[in-house]
């Protein structure tokens, strides 16, 4: 990954990435154990609590997509950064799951509305050969901002007390006002014009787009096999260290800073996208195979295993994440950028939701056939986005050949 991309909209989208994402390392190591042991909640009410604010930002991925489309996605990210500074100052005073609800479901809404407006963004600030490169070169960033957040929340943790959980939690509000400031150095980006005629949201009445989401949020149950089934897998069920949980997180994570930009490759085409994400189904299916094995080696044969399973499976989630992009920006009207991201997101949102239950019921509880099936799923649905695109592509140009013929 080069050190910095060209100056312009890509170099400030990156360093308001970085700041933003180390916030959310600090957040995401620290939320559960702030929820049980500074607020008291149990660790199946601080579940249920987290779940329903990403049911929360699912449902409303779309909608505020569309007010970025029509506000226009600057102002849209920065009022959003914004605002989720002053609600995660408001964090500080919850004290029961109710509490946070009250803060967390707003922020639920307003980071999806971000969200949705940075991929407007992109899609109206960079040049169409750029933006899937870009978001690969913002995922990188991503990556290291959230291990340095991540590694500066274990000071906090280790202290445990309440006072070290609101620090952390002010330290994250702060990174959303330092990222809002960063991106008013983005010229801005006006919105397009829609149609005058045909539905708003557009993107929900997209059949073939709406089935990609859908295959494509069935592809992201594979970041549930990294961040849930292998710690278990690893601790239950090999010989392994425990030290080797932390490794495979380290290859996933060294991989994706290296070698996400030059992964996403020949994905900022419709058919070059929908050929990575075949490959993706194809390579976690070689994942699903090889990782099982580890349950009946041995000492340094399982280290091994284990080292190449997670590098066939960072590899799977590189090319899942580059043609996912290409499709979901190469799929997208002009005039609605915002909501068609919002719209993909509500694909991944989905997927990670259903993840924990179905990888740890397939790989913990029916061993090898669960393995087996789990990666033949990941085959057959990435065999299914090429035609899912290919109809999408023919649908438009039937549309655009209607509207030609009746003008």
């Amino acid at each position: 990954m080069p050190l910095l991309p060209e100056p312009g909209a890509i170099r400030t989208l990156a360093a308001a990435t970085l700041v933003n994402t180390l916030g959310s390392g600090l957040w995401m190591a620290s939320s559960a154990l702030f929820l049980t042991r500074s607020v008291g909640l149990s660790v199946g009410r601080t579940g249920l609590a987290l779940t329903l604010v990403g049911l929360v930002s699912l449902l409303v991925s779309s909608p505020v997509g569309y007010l970025a489309d029509r506000l226009g996605p600057r102002g849209v990210a920065i009022g959003g950064l914004t605002a989720l500074g002053l609600l995660e100052v408001a964090m500080v005073e919850v004290r029961s799951m109710g509490t946070f609800l009250l803060v967390a479901a707003p922020m639920a809404v307003v980071e999806a509305a971000q969200r949705a407006a940075r991929g407007a963004i992109i899609g109206g600030a960079v040049p169409q050969e750029r933006r899937v490169y870009t978001r690969a070169y913002l995922r990188a960033v991503t990556n290291v901002g959230i291990t340095v957040g991540a590694s500066v929340a274990g000071v906090g943790l280790t202290v445990d007390t309440r006072t070290a959980y609101l620090s952390l939690i002010l330290a994250d509000a702060a990174t959303f006002l330092v990222a809002a400031a960063v991106l008013t150095r983005l010229a801005p980006v006006p919105p397009v014009p829609r149609p005058e005629s045909g539905p708003r949201l557009t993107a929900l009445r997209d059949r073939p787009f709406l089935a990609f989401v859908v295959l494509d949020g069935l592809l992201a149950v594979n970041f549930g096999l990294l961040e849930v089934a292998l710690p278990l897998w690893i601790a239950e069920r090999t010989d392994a260290p425990r030290w080797m949980i932390s490794v495979v997180f380290a290859v996933n994570t060294v991989s994706v800073v290296l070698l996400q930009v030059r992964a996403a490759r020949g994905t900022d085409t419709l058919a070059g996208a929908a050929r990575a994400s075949r490959r993706s189904g194809f390579l976690l299916l070689a994942a699903c195979l090889i990782f099982p094995l580890t349950a009946g080696t041995r000492h340094v044969t399982t280290v091994v295993l284990l080292v190449v399973a997670a590098l066939v499976h960072v590899f799977a989630e590189m090319a899942y994440s580059a043609g996912g992009w290409g499709i979901s920006f190469g799929l997208a009207p002009d005039h609605a950028h915002g909501q068609y991201q919002g719209t993909y997101s509500m694909g991944h949102q989905f997927g990670q939701m259903i993840a924990p239950a179905a990888v740890t019921t397939l790989t913990l509880g029916w061993g090898m056939p669960g393995w087996v099936l789990l990666g033949a799923g990941f085959a057959v649905v990435g065999c299914l986005i090429p035609p899912v695109v290919r109809r999408a592509v023919a649908q438009r140009a039937a549309a655009s050949e209607a509207v030609t013929a009746s003008r």
